[in-house]
């Protein structure tokens, strides 16, 4: 029993080392390894031993480190996709998080939000809060692509400040193919988002 053990422990060891410091994860992704309670226990083993860090209960990080100021904390977008695996869930950045990933706005969000097909979650990050908040499978319809984000994004500003130096933002950080791909995701997102995926895919 020893033995298996510590075998289950090399083994999930070996797997967080090819993802690399930064990476997050939990105890699901392991259990093709061996059972759920001999997962847990190689996990708290790893913790234990330093090696990872418990960022909240069923989520470990393997620390990146910083020269200067040593161990840093996890990034949220890795938090929030290692819960999204454990159920094999959708994920679109939203609210203000989504406005500041396209550069719409500067200010810090005071959280990170993400909508979900699976159950709503919040994990705290020091004092960020990382939040998946459950959602309608229409709302989902463009997630995973980049027409999700901004749609997201343009929601959080609303209508009546989506403006023509939004517009401009927005046709300059978007690719063709990305403008291609907001063309063909109008019939998912509300009337006026359409009208400014349009906007934003139109020849200037």
């Amino acid at each position: 029993m020893v033995v298996l053990s510590q075998s289950i422990e090399k083994s999930v060891l070996s797997r967080i080392y090819g993802r690399g410091r930064g990476s997050v994860c939990t105890p699901t992704e392991f259990l093709d390894l061996g059972s759920r309670s001999a997962v847990d226990l190689a996990l708290s083993r790893l913790v234990k031993k330093g090696i990872l860090r418990r960022v909240d209960r069923g989520v470990y990080g393997f620390p990146e480190k910083n020269r200067l100021i040593g161990e840093l904390s996890p990034r949220p977008e890795a938090v929030a996709k290692a819960l999204a695996r454990k159920g094999a869930q959708k994920l679109l950045p939203s609210g203000a998080f989504a406005a500041n990933l396209l550069g719409l706005t500067e200010q810090v969000p005071a959280k990170i939000e993400y909508l979900t097909d699976g159950r709503s979650r919040q994990v705290m990050i020091k004092k960020l809060p990382v939040v998946l908040k459950q959602t309608t499978p229409a709302r989902l319809a463009t997630a995973g692509r980049v027409s999700g984000t901004v749609s997201q994004a343009l929601r959080f500003l609303r209508k009546d400040q989506v403006n023509d130096e939004v517009i401009e933002k927005l046709r300059q950080r978007l690719s063709a193919a990305d403008k291609a791909q907001l063309l063909r995701d109008i019939p998912l997102v509300p009337a006026w988002v359409g009208e400014a995926f349009r906007k934003i895919a139109a020849k200037a």
